[in-house]
């Protein structure tokens, strides 16, 4: 069986091609599964796109001599043949063993035409002649194709294992021309229509099966996230796929953009099945935490994680008169002299996923510079270990964030002003951080990162729960616009 809609062919980039599936070495960190919702759409999608590229279609003109009786013989012609439209009352989309078959049933054709004939006989020694247009009604258009995706080193490529056509019954209406020329001209060209619009379905399911694995060798093996990272999408293994449903993994990794970084290895902990519960939802994906520690290390390994505070909602904790009655020999040293703060992170912040929330461990040196005479002096250092937790959301097609402050510790690791107590700077800490630290790292998780959603798709009424060290979101989609690459919301 083969289909009239050749684009439906882009239901097997999520399809798998047998079911022995061959492991790879390297591990997936993201994976997304289709539900039986989610290809049903895709598949009612790519009909009515089809449906609009297939018409309308011309078909070969036809001619052919016929004998008719009294008359004698007859050459009639069809010119103009076009399948006018398409409408498709039932398909289905079903993996199985041997890949995905995908079969629409029950479908009708409208066609126009030209005809003519002609002929002469002894007895009127001039040529007849006669023509006019044509209608023709097809009915119960069966139309189907199998095919199979397989990984080719990180890519995906299609194979179109089986496709076909059938007509089963088709009504021709002539306008004009005489009796006996109806019988004729059915008995004569019939046949031929219907081999004619198989033959024109059939080949358009080899054209866009040949145009659509050219595309899926298109797909980048990386999105850009900005000029430091970028998120590995290389696919992990063939796609999986069960009764109603299939599933495709990828690398996940954030990796660095300018390829200079030491690579980052990092181990999956969980290999828990992505499920949505009893919520209806077309798409499921899950995020392993190393995902998330990946971006870490990666900005981490960049040095950017290294901040000047020199200005703060309360300016006057940035002096050192606000100090005097707690780290008086600072005051004494440096009377109202104006402060900053240089802080860098000493090693890449630890993003743990557990069923009840989300939380990571940053630890980071605060190097205390007093500016005096225009020269920036360091005078103390504290070694601040701080833990938030946050929730994460979902803003199109990007995984947005916002945290907040849950505990942390000071330790003076070394000072120019004399020892001083950390419980005497506590108060103020906290205060720094609720309004200033954690801030400013809500605007970054603001920002975001893409997840990987084929363009032109859009999440829609998507939430998001987590498990031991596993994050999925679940979510509907919406169609924007169609073009076939992975795309990124940022």
């Amino acid at each position: 069986m083969a289909t009239l809609l050749p684009f439906l062919l882009f239901l097997s980039i999520i399809s798998n091609s047998a079911a022995v599936q061959i492991q790879s070495e390297e591990e997936s960190f993201i994976s997304a599964v289709v539900s039986e919702k989610g290809l049903n759409f895709v598949k009612d999608l790519l009909i009515e796109k089809a449906v609009k590229t297939l018409t309308p279609l011309g078909l070969p003109d036809i001619e052919k001599n016929v004998k008719i009786p009294v008359v004698g013989a007859v050459h009639m012609a069809a010119s103009n043949v076009t399948l006018l439209s398409i409408d498709v009352s039932s398909s289905i989309v079903q993996p199985g063993e041997s890949g995905i078959a995908i079969v629409a049933s029950g479908a009708t054709a409208n066609l126009s035409m030209d005809w003519l004939y002609s002929y002469s006989t002894w007895l009127v020694p001039i040529e007849i002649s006669d023509e006019g247009s044509a209608f023709v009604q097809v009915e119960g258009l069966e139309v189907g194709l199998t095919v199979s995706v397989d990984n080719r080193n990180g890519t995906l490529e299609l194979t179109l294992m089986e496709c076909g056509c059938y007509v089963k019954d088709m009504v021709i209406t002539l306008d004009g021309g005489a009796s006996w020329f109806y019988q004729g001209f059915v008995n004569a060209f019939e046949d031929q229509i219907r081999s004619a619009v198989e033959s024109a379905i059939t080949k358009n399911i080899i054209k866009g099966a040949l145009k659509l694995d050219s595309l899926l060798q298109t797909l980048p093996k990386e999105i850009h996230v900005d000029d430091v990272v970028a998120l590995n999408v290389t696919f992990i293994n063939d796609p999986l796929f069960g009764n109603a449903s299939v599933q495709f993994d990828i690398n996940g990794l954030f990796v660095s953009s300018d390829k200079v970084s030491a690579p980052i290895y990092l181990h999956k902990y969980s290999q828990s099945s992505i499920s949505c519960g009893e919520a209806l939802k077309m798409l499921g994906i899950s995020l392993d935490e190393a995902v998330f520690n990946s971006a870490s290390a990666v900005y981490f390994q960049a040095g950017l994680m290294h901040w000047i505070v020199d200005k703060v909602p309360d300016q006057s904790l940035l002096n050192t008169a606000s100090w005097k009655f707690i780290i008086p020999q600072l005051y004494r040293k440096y009377p109202n002299d104006d402060m900053l703060l240089n802080i860098s992170i000493t090693s890449p912040p630890v993003i743990r996923i557990t069923s009840q929330k989300i939380g990571a461990t940053i630890l980071s040196d605060m190097i205390v510079h007093v500016v005096d005479a225009g020269e920036s002096i360091p005078v103390a250092c504290i070694s601040l270990v701080v833990s938030v937790s946050g929730v994460v959301e979902i803003s199109g097609n990007n995984l947005t964030g916002r945290a907040e402050l849950d505990d942390f510790t000071l330790n003076l690791k070394w000072s120019e002003v004399g020892n001083f107590h950390m419980y005497l700077i506590q108060g103020i800490m906290r205060v720094f951080l609720n309004t200033v630290f954690v801030p400013y790292v809500n605007m970054h998780l603001k920002q975001g990162f893409p997840l990987p959603i084929i363009h032109g798709f859009t999440l829609q009424n998507a939430y998001i729960f987590t498990s031991s060290s596993n994050m999925v979101v679940c979510s509907d989609v919406v169609y924007t616009d169609f073009g076939g690459a992975v795309h990124s919301s940022f």
